[in-house]
């Protein structure tokens, strides 16, 4: 267990409200209704997939030796009427900008995330929730 990642989280003695410690030392607040004073666990959820995908698909386009200028990423996501109230289905959407940038080599980057390297997608995947996915190419 080596590997294991971690998380903490401690109520803040206010309603919903929680302190949260990553293993790397990282801090953040977690709140049930999300907002200025914290976001929501399924707000980060959303947050980790669409992180996990941008580092794989920056990576990758860099290998290409793609001459990316500027890159975001976007996630939206519906979830169930009833609880548990899961992700049926998420949107992303992928911007890149920079100079000569090959269509079929930001298609490929994303393949390769979605299917083979984010495991954040992959947990998505196997639970069922539909991925959409999009992308735009911006010429600088």
């Amino acid at each position: 267990m080596n590997d294991a990642k971690r998380a903490k989280v401690v109520w803040t003695g206010r309603e919903l409200q929680f302190h949260g410690t990553l293993g790397s030392g990282y801090e953040f607040d977690l709140n049930s209704n999300a907002g200025l004073h914290g976001g929501s666990p399924m707000e980060f959820l959303l947050a980790g997939v669409v992180g996990c995908t941008a580092m794989d698909v920056i990576s990758i386009l860099q290998k290409m030796r793609q001459n990316v200028h500027d890159f975001s990423v976007e996630i939206s996501g519906v979830r169930a009427d009833n609880h548990p109230k899961v992700y049926t289905e998420v949107e992303i959407t992928f911007v890149v900008r920079g100079e000569n940038i090959q269509e079929e080599n930001v298609a490929r980057a994303i393949e390769l995330s979605e299917n083979i390297y984010c495991s954040a997608s992959q947990m998505f995947h196997r639970s069922g929730t539909k991925i959409n996915s999009s992308y735009r190419i911006e010429e600088v």
